[in-house]
C-alpha cells in the first residue's frame, strides 16, 4: 500500500498522502490525523478487527453508522456521506461502508499495529486493561492497544516483576537515554503485593516504591508507548513480531522533554531497521528536526556516524547498523488543514514558496515569527540610537 486518497471523510476534505518507510503527519487539532491513521489501520487489519469486536459479543447489524461509531469511536457514525466521500486505495475505490459487512476468511494476525493518543487511558492507577474493561463507544484503537498491553504484563511478564530496564529488551545504547531522559535512573516494575498487577517506579537505591499517581506526565504517556515497543521489539532474534509490518504511533512526544523525545525517535529509527513501515502524527517540531537532518545526510553523502551524532549515540557495530538503515529509508510528510485539502511538506524547505512546507506545517512558523519580530525591534532601537 503506497497511495491513499481521501475526499469528505470527517474533517478530511481532501487528502492524497503518500506513505513512505516513515511517515509523519503535522497539523492542527481536529483535521482529521487521527481518522487518517485509523482508516489505514482499517484497510490492513480489517478481518480483524470485525472478529476482535465478535470475539465480545459487539454486534453493529451490518449497520455501517453503527459499525463506524464502534470502530472510530461515538458520534462517528455519520463521517461517511455516501454522496461525497470517496477513499481510494493504490487507484482501487474502497469504499469505508464496505468494512462493516461480514465475509467468511482464515484466522487473521494483525498486520499493523497501533499505539493510539489515548494511551494514557490503558492504564488505570497502574493497571492495564483489558478490551472488556472499556464501554462500547470507545475507539477500536485504544481498546485493542489496551488489550495488548494486558496480554504483555499477565503472560510475558508473569514470571518476573522486572520491566525496565531488562538487558534482554532493547538494546543498551536504546535503553540507556531512556533511563538517564526519562526515568532519571528509576526502574519499572510489576507489584503484586495486593493480589492485583500493578506497575511502580523502583528507586536505583533500593526503598519505597512509587505508584502511578506520583509519576510525571512524560512518564505516564511513555510507559504505555514503551509496553507498545516492547511488543513490537520481542526478545528473541526474531526481528519483528508475528506477522507485524506496519506501526503508527500518535504523538510520541506527549509529555516529553526534548531529550526525551529524542530517545523516543531513536527507538522509532530502530522499528525501521527492523523493516517495520512507522507513520506518526506529531506537534512537535523536534520531530521533523530530525526528519529533516535526516534527508540533508542522504542527500550530502552523510554518514552512519553523523546520524549518531544527531541522537548522540556512540559509534559502534550495533549503532552503526542502526544508523545505516535510517540512511536508506523514505520519509514522507503530510500537512492536515482545517478546510483545505492535505499538502504534502515532504522537502520541508524553509525556502518553499509553499506556506507550509516553509513553516514546516505550522510546527515552526511560532518561532520564525518570534524571530523576525526581535530583528525587527532589533533595528529599530539600532536606529534611534543612531538618530
Amino acid at each position: 500500500m503506497n497511495c491513499i486518497q481521501l475526499s469528505n471523510i470527517g474533517p478530511i476534505q481532501e487528502a492524497d498522502v503518500t506513505l513512505g518507510d516513515l511517515t509523519i503527519l503535522v497539523g492542527p487539532q481536529a483535521t482529521g490525523k487521527s481518522v487518517f491513521l485509523q482508516i489505514l489501520k482499517l484497510l490492513v487489519d480489517h478481518p480483524g478487527i470485525r472478529d476482535e469486536l465478535q470475539r465480545f459479543n459487539i454486534d453493529w447489524k451490518k449497520n455501517p453508522q453503527s459499525f463506524f461509531d464502534l470502530y472510530f469511536g461515538d458520534g462517528m457514525g455519520t463521517l461517511w456521506s455516501e454522496d461525497d466521500s470517496a477513499l481510494v486505495v493504490d487507484g482501487q475505490s474502497r469504499p469505508l461502508p464496505g468494512f462493516a459487512k461480514l465475509s467468511k476468511h482464515r484466522s487473521w494476525d494483525d498486520r499493523l499495529f497501533y499505539i493510539p493518543a489515548q494511551r494514557v487511558m490503558s492504564l488505570r492507577d497502574g493497571t492495564t486493561r483489558p478490551f472488556s474493561d472499556y464501554r462500547a463507544g470507545d475507539p477500536f484503537a485504544l481498546r485493542a492497544f489496551s488489550q495488548k498491553l494486558h496480554e504483555l504484563v499477565q503472560n510475558e511478564f508473569a514470571s518476573t516483576p522486572a520491566l525496565f530496564p531488562k538487558s534482554n529488551r532493547l538494546k543498551a545504547s536504546l535503553r540507556e537515554p531512556l533511563i538517564e531522559h526519562v526515568f532519571g535512573g528509576f526502574g519499572l516494575n510489576i507489584d503484586a503485593e495486593q493480589l492485583q498487577k500493578r506497575i511502580v517506579l523502583t528507586p536505583p537505591e533500593g526503598g519505597k516504591s512509587l505508584p502511578y499517581l506520583v509519576w510525571s506526565a512524560g512518564q505516564r504517556e511513555f510507559v504505555p508507548l514503551l509496553l507498545g515497543l516492547y511488543w513490537l521489539l520481542p526478545s528473541s532474534k526474531v526481528t519483528r513480531r508475528g506477522k507485524l509490518e506496519w506501526v503508527i504511533i500518535e504523538e510520541p512526544e506527549m509529555g516529553l522533554h526534548p531529550r526525551a523525545i529524542s530517545a523516543t525517535l531513536a527507538l522509532v529509527l530502530e522499528l525501521l531497521s527492523r523493516d517495520y513501515r512507522v507513520c506518526l502524527s506529531t506537534h512537535s517540531p523536534h520531530v521533523l528536526d530530525v526528519v529533516w537532518g535526516l534527508q540533508f545526510l542522504q542527500a550530502h553523502g552523510g554518514k552512519p556516524d553523523d546520524v549518531l551524532e544527531i541522537f548522540g549515540m556512540k559509534p559502534n557495530a550495533t549503532t552503526r547498523e542502526f544508523a545505516r538503515a535510517a540512511l536508506a529509508k523514505t520519509y514522507k510528510v503530510h500537512s492536515f488543514r482545517r478546510g483545505a485539502p492535505v499538502e504534502d511538506i515532504s522537502s520541508l524547505d524553509p525556502s518553499s514558496d509553499s506556506r507550509e512546507e516553509a513553516g514546516w506545517g505550522g510546527l515552526t512558523e511560532f518561532s520564525g515569527r518570534v524571530g523576525d519580530v526581535v530583528a525587527k525591534v532589533a533595528r529599530r532601537a539600532e536606529s534611534e540610537r543612531g538618530a
